[in-house]
C-alpha cells in the first residue's frame, strides 16, 4: 500500500474544504471557483484530475497553467488517462492501479504548488517566518514520496524540524506500505497520518 493514496486525502482535508474535492470537471468555470485563490484554484484542479482522470478536467487544468504562465505538458499526461480508463474498464487488481497512481502523482509534482514561489520571494526579501510558512504549506500539497522528501531536505537548513519530519513522513510511508488493508489498520494509518499533517503545519518559533 503507497503511502500517497492517503496523503492526498490528507492534504484535501487540510487545504481545502471537503466539497471541492468533488465538483463536477466545468465547476472550474463557476463564480465560486473564480473567486479562489490562484493557489486554491490550481490545488482544486490537479485534485480532480489525479481523483478524476477525464480530458476535461485535464483541459481544465493546462487552461488555467497557460493563464497563470505556468508550464505544464498536458500531452504527457494523457497516456495517465488512458491508462486509468483502461485499467477501470478491466478491473484491475490493487497492486496496477496503485503503481500507476504514483506515477501519476510524481507527474502532477513536477507542477509545483505556487506556495513554493511564494516562499522564495519571502527568502529573498529575508522573511524567514513566511519562508517557512509557505514552503510547509506547498509541502502539504505534494503528492509523491519523493516530492516531499526532497522538500523537507530542502527546507531543513532554514528550518529544522523539518529533519524531524522527513524521519517520521519516512516511518508512515514504511508503515503504509507494509499495512493491511483492513479497517482497523487503515484507520490506524489515518490517525497517524493526521497527526503528522498537524505537526508538519505546526510551525516551530
Amino acid at each position: 500500500m503507497n503511502w500517497s493514496l492517503l496523503f492526498t486525502i490528507a492534504i484535501a482535508l487540510i487545504l481545502l474544504r471537503v466539497f471541492w474535492l468533488h465538483i463536477k470537471a466545468n465547476s472550474a468555470k463557476t463564480e465560486s471557483f473564480q473567486r479562489l485563490p490562484a493557489k486554491d484554484k490550481m490545488a482544486v484542479l490537479k485534485e480532480c484530475l489525479l481523483n478524476s482522470p477525464a480530458e476535461l478536467n485535464l483541459q481544465n487544468l493546462k487552461e488555467f497553467c497557460d493563464g497563470q504562465g505556468l508550464p505544464f505538458d498536458a500531452d504527457g499526461y494523457r497516456p495517465f488517462i488512458k491508462k486509468q480508463l483502461d485499467l477501470a474498464k478491466t478491473m484491475a487488481n490493487y497492486v496496477e492501479c496503485d503503481a500507476l497512481y504514483v506515477q501519476a502523482c510524481a507527474y502532477i509534482d513536477q507542477l509545483k504548488p505556487m506556495e513554493f514561489a511564494e516562499a522564495e520571494t519571502a527568502f529573498k526579501n529575508g522573511d524567514q517566518r513566511t519562508y517557512v510558512e509557505r514552503s510547509l504549506e506547498g509541502i502539504s500539497r505534494l503528492y509523491s514520496d519523493k516530492a516531499i522528501e526532497e522538500a523537507l531536505t530542502a527546507l531543513t537548513p532554514a528550518y529544522p524540524k523539518a529533519n524531524k519530519l522527513l524521519e517520521s513522513y519516512r516511518e508512515l510511508a514504511k508503515a503504509c506500505n507494509e499495512s493491511g488493508a483492513e479497517d482497523d489498520a487503515l484507520e490506524k494509518l489515518r490517525k497517524q497520518r493526521d497527526a503528522w499533517l498537524e505537526d508538519l503545519l505546526s510551525i516551530d518559533r
